[in-house]
């Protein structure tokens, strides 16, 4: 887990996650810190030639956001005697704890993509366009593997960027980073890739979901400074190639190198939360590390490209197909996959059921076979997630079924309980946590799947009718 610092100034609290690594500390710095003066610089251009970046600037800078998040934490010295004493009895039960970062408009009803540290946790979050225009948005998925988030706000005809192709983009090419991280304008900064593939090691890795994180981000040399996280990385053409997410320094500010999820997996991952909910994670079944110097030794190779595959998932996609333990994966679709971090992006912008041809080296000879994907089940189709539809993400809620013990206490058959909210449609009529929602335009609700089948078919508004486990009843229309 990467620590979490806290800083209060002024009131004005940030995030900010660091990652230790190498014989010097080194920060990964993936959030906004705090709001910083305002200072006047001056640039000498050198009398060489250089690329126009002109155009990728016009393109991109009204379609990057500055996003602040508010959320709401307990006071830990909430009845602490020993503070009372010092401070006096007044101090909060709860306290405001406020962020920001950037995100991109992806598409023009109001799609913004970001980072998920951006925003996990927050209770608000407000959209701020290089306008100058304010909106509430909602949250409609997330995907911690990746760190993207996609957010919604109501309103129409906005710029957006269109996808470039990560796959396509080369060490060497030229690259600009725009943010929008201290609610002023859009910043755009230039700079190269420096390499492609990087794992930086910053994603938190959760065992008990059996899903690895997806490290193979984008490194340039553009300067992305705390507050552009969720900003966005474009080519000189003014396509959105990347989603600036980390940047490597000593001081918490820019030092040299900045790392961006490559946006073939961020217009997957979207495409999946929008369509189903939730990222449809494909897998080949595998356990593999990179080849080293005694790998390479051993199977006679040149060099120390390609992923050694050290065990088979029994009935998995590799197995099925025939690969074996021992074998080199080198080629994904005629893609070279030259480590870990690569395989796994090429594997990370597929579904379950596709098809991929696999290239592999078994005793000095390149074979070939053709994996259909699965997912994490074992299985070849796409999982169902009772709270994946997209309506139901838009309300802002984890919901769950009560039990017989509320309902014999509230004297109810059938009911879900809103058991945590967050910003969405929700919270903004006014429900609280807690409520059990009974009926929805007067139809009984029985659980939470068939819940999200109801509100699936309905356009326009609809009634809630609940009540509270204090037995207070309650309506509530909304729009879906």
């Amino acid at each position: 887990m990467l620590p979490i610092v806290y800083a209060m100034l002024g009131g004005f609290i940030s995030l900010g996650i660091f990652k230790a690594i190498e014989n010097d500390p080194i920060k990964y710095v993936v959030e906004q810190k705090k709001d910083k003066e305002s200072k006047l610089v001056s640039y000498q251009p050198s009398a060489e030639a250089y690329t126009d970046f002109t155009l990728a600037a016009e393109k991109s800078v009204n379609a990057v956001v500055h996003i602040k998040t508010t959320a709401t934490a307990e006071n830990p010295n909430y009845q602490n005697p020993f503070y009372q004493f010092f401070y006096g009895p007044n101090n909060p039960k709860e306290f405001e704890l406020q962020s920001a970062g950037s995100g991109v408009i992806v598409s023009s009803n109001g799609h913004i993509v970001t980072n998920n540290h951006v925003i996990e946790g927050s209770d608000e979050i407000e959209i701020i366009l290089n306008n100058k225009k304010t909106y509430k948005a909602t949250l409609v998925g997330t995907d911690p593997q990746t760190d993207i988030a996609l957010l919604k706000i109501e309103t129409e005809n906005l710029p957006y960027l269109t996808y470039g192709n990560s796959n396509e983009a080369k060490v060497g090419e030229w690259v600009l980073a725009v943010g929008n991280p201290f609610n002023l304008t859009s910043t755009v900064t230039a700079g190269i890739i420096s390499a492609k593939g990087r794992n930086i090691n910053i994603l938190n890795r959760d065992p008990s979901s059996g899903i690895s994180p997806i490290e193979s981000f984008i490194q340039t040399d553009a300067a992305v400074n705390p507050g552009n996280s969720g900003g966005a990385l474009v080519n000189t053409k003014g396509e959105l190639i990347g989603i600036n997410t980390a940047i490597k320094s000593n001081t918490g500010s820019y030092a040299g190198y900045s790392f961006a999820v490559p946006v073939n997996i961020v217009k997957k991952t979207i495409a999946d939360i929008i369509e189903f909910g939730s990222v449809q994670r494909a897998f080949i079944g595998v356990n593999i590390s990179d080849v080293d110097e005694k790998i390479s030794a051993e199977n006679n190779l040149n060099s120390l490209n390609g992923v050694y595959i050290n065990d088979l998932s029994n009935n998995g996609a590799a197995e099925k197909a025939g690969i074996k333990k021992g074998d080199i994966i080198t080629h994904i679709d005629g893609t070279p996959v030259n480590d870990v971090a690569e395989l796994q992006e090429k594997i990370g912008q597929y579904r379950p059921g596709n098809k991929v041809m696999t290239t592999v080296l078994r005793g000095g000879k390149e074979m070939e076979f053709e994996l259909v994907l699965r997912n994490i089940e074992g299985k070849t189709e796409l999982l169902s997630n009772r709270y994946s539809a997209s309506k139901v993400k838009l309300l802002g809620a984890e919901l769950e079924e009560i039990n017989r013990e509320e309902a014999s206490k509230l004297k109810i058959t059938n009911g879900i309980k809103v058991s945590k909210l967050f910003s969405g449609k929700l919270k903004n009529m006014g429900v609280k946590e807690g409520f059990i929602i009974t009926k929805v335009d007067n139809i009984p609700v029985k659980d939470v799947e068939h819940f999200s089948k109801i509100i699936q078919n309905k356009k326009g508004g609809l009634l809630l009718e609940g009540i509270y486990p204090n037995g207070v009843k309650a309506y509530f229309g909304l729009g879906v």
